[in-house]
């Protein structure tokens, strides 16, 4: 009765016929159910007229059978009722059963027949035993819960006290499936949602589609179709592929969230039966969203193991990583985003003639943001706009590939609101006091992050490995030394958004869940290939230690773990530090680049004075050189000066010694040091 082969059944054959013919389908199938009721009718009406000769009763069931198989000849696909009583295996009783139950809704005179036939005129309705005593080739079993018409719920079975004269009622979607009408099941749609055909897929998710189409299609139909397995990160391009491929063998795909599933047994063995009717009267496959797993409890999960196994229909699961599923067959593909010549490809098919004039810069694109056709289609969506807005004057290539570049940014933009704090990059080389060796360290970051698919991909470094591709940074001094404005500057010079990790909220107590945050991480930012800045690094980065007990070990793979993420992870890592010996050796051997931040000199404090001050600042009488000798990094610098800048605004003032001054003894007060004379003298 299940689908043996993925091929369209003949119920909805004629779904895809031309709309002509499916008019003409739906109006003679109509045609054959009012006459097959009316057979139903007449032998009610028979059977109320006891009198009437057996050779006149065998005469109309003649005429009805030879009437409803004229209407059958003139169809291009067979009458719904005989298509569902094929798929279902019904008997022909059962189908006449089903047919009383249908004419219920259909014929007028049904009820007033039904409560003639009883005897009482408060029966108007169909009852198992009025079915057996009226309609041809009766029998028990019918009435099984096993049997088709309930274990399917073609029909329904009123509470009452005697099983056979109890009410009968056919069930709402098999009453429109016989009236032609193909809808979704009432009760399903909570929990399904159609899935969108792509119809131009990138030649890496085509082949995973001829996969699939093959794969199906080379089962023997003796043996259960093999659940089909979509991995990896790439969410919508699974569901485009798994769309695909079932429009191939002419399946619609239906898909619904594992976190929506009922835990009750009942609920959950109803929703197994009404899929698989479902995929029987509607030729449907369906898809199982299990990508948020990792967030769902043991109970669910065991629900979900159970749904996999039980249901035996076309069945495909998404999920992060290969989930271990028993007692069926199981095909994996990994779906991960186009490749990077597929998403040139894509972006000069969408920018047209706009992308002649950039100047390489598509490559450029495809080597910072990883997306996938739906997000190309959006950023195309938004720069169109926003050049529409400007059609008072005609843009530059620089201006062009700009808008661009900030769409990509922000349609990139990964969700860390809960573990991770977004930066907005305004510091500038300018404003960053280090020695000429560490500034040409950061610019030669950044010119790692610039080139790295060059290096990679077109002169074949990629080739002799994976590993150690990532480029990651160790920002090691005091706090104050300027390590988070060195970040800001590198994003504001690339171009990037910079996110600085919240250890307290990736860092957890319970076994397995750091390394769950730090996935989440890693995962948001890759498609975007964002920098990311793990500030106070050594709380999180230690050192491994032996392992004594069971959280040394599961601390250890915290350690491991976030090793492995970093040396794969195709944007910036930067980590920063004040207590760099404390860092993991193994770690530090794993860091493209070491800077350090010394605490800054008199000269070094001097040039931090200068350049604190916006230019919009009133001052007057500052003394550079008295203030340089304060014995304190930027940041601490940076809080007087603003502090204040507070101070003379609420004076009127231009912002004075006297007002650092009291600023310097606040900030001093509050880092728990003591502020000598030889540091202020002369300063009021």
């Amino acid at each position: 009765m299940i689908l043996a082969a993925v091929k369209p059944s003949k119920s909805t054959q004629f779904n895809i016929m031309e709309t002509k013919d499916a008019k003409n389908w739906s109006e003679v199938n109509q045609r054959y159910l009012m006459a097959a009721v009316a057979k139903i009718r007449n032998a009610l009406e028979a059977h109320i007229a006891r009198s009437e000769s057996a050779f006149k009763r065998e005469k109309q069931g003649k005429q009805d059978s030879q009437m409803l198989e004229e209407i059958t000849t003139s169809m291009q696909a067979p009458p719904a009722i005989e298509t569902l009583s094929t798929t279902f295996g019904l008997s022909i009783f059962e189908r006449h059963v089903l047919l009383m139950c249908a004419g219920m809704e259909l014929d007028a005179k049904l009820p007033e027949l039904c409560a003639a036939a009883h005897g009482d005129v408060a029966k108007p309705f169909p009852t198992f035993s009025l079915a057996l005593a009226v309609l041809p080739e009766p029998h028990w079993n019918a009435l099984s819960p096993a049997a088709a018409l309930r274990h399917w719920r073609l029909i329904e079975i009123e509470a009452s006290q005697v099983l056979t004269l109890s009410p009968l009622r056919i069930d709402e979607r098999i009453l429109n499936y016989l009236a032609g009408v193909q809808h979704l099941d009432g009760r399903l749609i909570e929990y399904l949602e159609p899935a969108e055909v792509i119809e131009d897929l990138v030649p890496s998710h085509q082949k995973v589609v001829e996969q699939m189409v093959s794969s199906w299609s080379q089962t023997d139909k003796r043996l259960s179709l093999p659940i089909i397995q979509l991995t990896g990160n790439e969410i919508t391009g699974k569901r485009a592929i798994a769309a695909t491929a079932c429009k191939r063998v002419g399946l619609t795909l239906n898909v619904f969230a594992a976190q929506f599933l009922p835990e009750n047994r009942s609920e959950h063995h109803a929703l197994i039966q009404l899929l698989t009717r479902e995929a029987n009267l509607s030729a449907s496959a369906f898809l199982l969203d299990c990508d948020i797993v990792e967030k769902i409890d043991t109970a669910k999960i065991s629900v979900i193991n159970k749904l996999i196994e039980a249901f035996p229909g076309v069945l495909i699961v998404t999920s992060r990583d290969p989930r271990d599923i028993q007692n069926r067959p199981t095909i994996t593909f990994e779906v991960r985003k186009p490749t990077l010549q597929e998403q040139s490809t894509v972006w000069q098919t969408k920018l047209g003639s706009s992308a002649s004039g950039m100047n390489g810069h598509i490559q450029t694109l495809v080597s910072q943001f990883s997306m996938n056709l739906q997000s190309i289609d959006s950023v195309n969506a938004k720069v169109q706009t926003s050049l529409r807005a400007r059609q008072e004057r005609e843009l530059n290539v620089t201006e062009f590939n700009q808008i661009l570049w900030d769409a990509c940014r922000e349609q990139s933009r990964p969700r860390l609101d809960d573990l991770a704090q977004f930066i907005e990059p305004v510091a500038t080389w300018d404003d960053l006091v280090l020695s000429q060796q560490e500034k040409q360290t950061l610019r030669d970051i950044s010119t790692h992050l610039r080139q790295r698919i060059k290096v990679y991909e077109t002169w074949g470094f990629a080739n002799k490995g994976k590993l150690g591709l990532g480029i990651s940074a160790l920002f090691a001094g005091a706090s104050g030394t300027g390590k988070t404005m060195a970040a800001e500057v590198l994003a504001n010079e690339l171009k990037l958004d910079l996110y600085r990790i919240d250890l307290s909220s990736v860092v957890n107590k319970y076994i397995g869940e750091t390394e769950k945050n730090l996935r989440r991480v890693f995962d948001a930012a890759e498609d975007s290939g964002i920098i990311l800045l793990f500030d106070e690094a050594d709380a999180l980065f230690g050192k491994r230690s032996e392992v004594k007990d069971s959280h040394d070990r599961y601390a250890n793979i915290e350690v491991s773990y976030l090793l492995q993420r970093m040396e794969a992870y195709r944007g910036l890592a930067i980590l920063t530090t004040n207590r760099k010996s404390a860092l993991d050796t193994a770690f530090l051997r794993r860091l493209r680049f070491i800077i350090n931040f010394p605490f800054p000199d008199a000269a070094q404090r001097a040039e931090i004075w200068q350049r604190i001050f916006p230019g919009d600042t009133p001052k007057q009488g500052l003394d550079i050189h008295k203030l340089a000798l304060l014995n304190i990094a930027g940041g601490n610098i940076r809080n007087i000066a603003l502090n204040a800048a507070f101070l003379a605004a609420d004076t009127g003032e231009s912002v004075r010694m006297k007002h650092l001054l009291h600023a310097t003894r606040c900030e001093y007060t509050k880092i728990e040091k003591s502020l000598t004379e030889s540091e202020i003298r002369g300063w009021v």
